[in-house]
Parts: structure tokens; C-alpha cells; sequence
């Protein structure tokens, strides 16, 4: 008896099977990818109401970060500078450039500028600013080199994963306190061999638990 169909229709289930199987790992990568906060929220720069460049002030003026973050080391956020801050400067340097004239209408009525907020952790998760800094952990782990932005945008994810990560290993995220906002500082060769004594010294201990971060 003739067979029906051609010997090559014998390959058709393994050729279908992998076609199938390639496409649900090709859909996973794209899910893994394209829905996680690295591609979703990182380069995240929206328009603030006045052009504030940290690349001059942090950067090319060498301003402490803590000059205008005044809480950084003491409290749970590190806190968007008063209006007051930048006229502590800009009543003598450039009173009248018009692109700060929303710094001095704020200034003249009281009303805060409403800058828009990048770095923001979740109302649901719990975030302390100050056991970090205290840690060692320095402003380039999470922020990025700010003093070389001219526009700040978000550079780490700020996402559960991302931040378990760091809790896991810390010493690849720990330097001298006085160190802790320079953009520029280089870890030595055995930095690492240093953070395990500073984390046994400290009694560094990062939370692993639910309850650490949800509370």
C-alpha cells in the first residue's frame, strides 16, 4: 500500500514540539526582560520645573551632596532641598536668570517647588536612608554617578530583587564613611576582605525576612 503522506511528515511532531517549546522560552525572556523594572523604570528623567544640573553644582563646583540633602545621614529620606537652600546662593549668583524665576516665586510666596520625585520606594515597603549611609553603603550604589548628570534620572531598579541582592552581599556595596559621596573613589584590591570587618565590626546584618522591608 502507498503511504498517504511523504516520510518528511514523520519530523513534523518534533519540529512542532520545539517550535513550541522555543516560543514559550522566547516569551519568558521577552515577560523576564521588557516587564522588569531594569527596562520598565531605569533612565526614568522627567522634567523638573526649573533645569537644576548636579554635573555643575556636584560636580564641576564640587558641592557636598550633604549641603543640600542635609538629612541624609540622620534620617529615613533623604529630603529635597527647601527653597531657602538654593537661594542661599542664587539671592547674589544669577538674582535675576529667568530660569530660576519658579525658584524666587517660591522664595517670595512660601510655596515649596514641586519637584518631581525619581528615587521613591513603594508605599508598601518599608525604607530607612540613614542605616545605609551609617553602613558604609555609599550614594553611587544606589543613585549612580549624580555628580556627572546633567539631568538626574534613575539608575538602579529600586525593586525587591534588586535590594535583596545588595542585602545578601554587602561588601561589594560598603566604603569608608568618609567616602560615602565621593563619585569618584575606587575600591582598593582587597576592599572586599576590609567590608567583612567592617560588617563584623558594625554587626551589619541586613534583613532577609518579609517583615525587614513589609511592616
Amino acid at each position: 500500500m502507498a503511504q498517504i503522506f511523504p516520510s518528511w511528515t514523520n519530523r513534523l511532531p518534533l519540529a512542532v514540539t520545539l517550535a513550541f517549546l522555543s516560543g514559550v522560552v522566547l516569551l519568558v525572556f521577552l515577560v523576564w526582560y521588557y516587564f522588569s523594572p531594569w527596562y520598565t523604570d531605569v533612565g526614568y528623567r522627567p522634567v523638573q520645573p526649573v533645569p537644576f544640573s548636579h554635573k555643575f553644582h556636584a560636580g564641576e563646583l564640587g558641592l557636598d551632596c550633604r549641603y543640600c540633602h542635609v538629612g541624609v545621614e540622620i534620617s529615613s529620606v533623604a529630603m529635597v532641598p527647601p527653597t531657602k537652600t538654593c537661594m542661599n546662593c542664587h539671592t547674589l549668583i544669577k538674582p535675576e536668570s529667568e530660569l530660576l524665576a519658579p525658584v524666587r516665586e517660591s522664595w517670595e510666596t512660601g510655596l515649596p517647588m514641586q519637584w518631581i520625585r525619581i528615587h521613591e520606594v513603594p508605599d508598601y515597603a518599608y525604607f530607612n536612608h540613614s542605616p545605609h549611609i551609617q553602613a558604609g553603603v555609599g550614594c553611587f550604589s544606589c543613585h549612580g554617578n549624580i555628580a556627572g548628570m546633567e539631568v538626574v534620572e534613575l539608575n538602579k531598579p529600586l525593586s525587591m530583587g534588586w535590594c535583596l541582592d545588595c542585602h545578601r552581599n554587602p561588601a561589594g556595596h560598603l566604603r569608608p564613611l568618609a567616602e560615602i559621596t565621593n563619585m569618584d573613589w575606587e575600591a582598593p584590591l582587597d576592599q572586599r576582605e576590609l567590608a567583612k570587618e567592617w560588617i563584623a565590626v558594625k554587626s551589619i546584618d541586613p534583613p532577609l525576612n518579609c517583615s525587614g522591608c513589609h511592616r
